[in-house]
């Protein structure tokens, strides 16, 4: 593709990106716009004002020794590498992402970070790639050891939704891996723009370079094609059991494509079957480094899933739960595991019939 029609198609993605967003008057400052030097800028809450509509985050933001246990409600996560990194999950086991997207809270692959860890044997392939303008993370795993019900098809996690406010309510995201922070391991930039899918015992998630034009962290980490998950938002080739680190090309951002020379935009539905009129297009990788999990995982040998019916408590407590104003979710495609991550958040609005599409479609 030439560098004019990517042009074309980053702005595109941008100016769609915000389209339908409503801030919320309690709280009008959108989570992409609350920024924190790590550690020490760091606020206990982000979002703490109860008089908004979802009321504050259930978690806190700063987190550390005394904060890092199976019971942690850390809402700040980090990813640094295929060997630090983490996932957003619930707070209480069996639960979906779509009761509580805006209650997660960060699930780590190392010791430090002041979180839950991920417990050992839960990461079963991951593919992590370097680029130019984000990191991508895709993989498999065990979502029942991270508390999401094991028949959960998942949904999507991001610092927006449609309040501005963000699922998780107040979750920030930083990281030592980009360029632009100079290969200092122990300095942390925020990361503005990030996107996770999770469902499906699949998962995919990408963070943008905090140093790239605000279009093209809109553009990579686009959050609005939430119901068509990893398999149009984060192409991959993950597979079981392989642990690997490559570079790869700009994959092309979702809902975007070139047919007869024309750029064109596809717009997703808010409910019934979601056919999107192309393929997504897998990027180029190279110079991938494999690894054993077992060397990369070292934290996580004496991790063990909490026991069902386990409850965490929260330090911050809500107004109570609403209905969602964030990413669509429960239901979605079943992760084929030799092929690509394709967790896929699908709303509940779009019955049997979709789902079921949507299973055959991605499978």
């Amino acid at each position: 593709m030439s560098r004019s029609t990517l042009s074309v198609l980053l702005a595109i993605a941008a100016t769609s990106k915000f389209a339908l967003a409503q801030p919320d008057p309690a709280d009008p400052t959108p989570l992409v716009d609350k920024t924190y030097a790590y550690p020490s800028g760091i606020p206990y809450q982000v979002d703490y004002n109860t008089a908004a509509i979802r009321g504050p985050q259930v978690g806190y933001n700063i987190c550390n020794s005394t904060t890092e246990n199976q019971n942690s409600m850390c809402q700040t996560s980090m990813v640094n590498h295929i060997d630090d990194f983490c996932l957003w999950a619930p707070p209480t086991p069996n639960s979906t992402i779509g009761d509580t997207e805006q209650e997660e809270v960060a699930w780590c692959t190392k010791p430090g970070h002041g979180t839950r860890l991920i417990p050992n044997g839960a990461l079963q392939g991951v593919q992590y790639l370097v680029t130019s303008e984000y990191i991508q993370i895709a993989g498999f795993i065990d979502q029942s050891q991270i508390n999401m019900n094991a028949q959960d098809y998942g949904g999507e996690l991001d610092p927006h939704g449609a309040d501005l406010r963000g699922n998780p309510l107040g979750g920030l995201m930083y990281s030592n891996a980009f360029p632009s922070n100079g290969g200092n391991n122990n300095s942390y930039q925020q990361v503005i723009d990030w996107t996770n899918f999770m469902g499906g015992d699949a998962f995919c998630i990408t963070i943008c370079d905090p140093a790239s034009s605000s279009a093209n962290q809109s553009a990579y980490c686009q959050n609005i094609y939430d119901r068509m998950g990893c398999a149009y938002n984060m192409p991959n080739n993950a597979q079981t059991g392989v642990f690997e680190v490559c570079d790869s090309d700009l994959k092309i951002p979702a809902g975007l494509y070139v047919t007869g020379g024309v750029t064109m935009t596809y717009t997703q539905p808010n409910s019934g079957v979601v056919d999107p009129p192309y393929t997504a297009f897998t990027p180029a990788s190279s110079n991938c480094v494999t690894y054993a999990s077992s060397a990369l995982y070292t934290g996580l040998a004496t991790v063990t899933p909490t026991p069902t019916g386990t409850s965490s408590s929260a330090t911050g407590t809500g107004t109570g739960k609403v209905s969602s104003t964030g990413s669509n979710s429960a239901g979605a495609a079943s992760a084929t595991q030799s092929g690509g991550a394709v967790a896929l958040g699908v709303s509940t609005l779009a019955g049997v019939t979709g789902t079921l599409f949507a299973m055959i479609f991605l499978s």
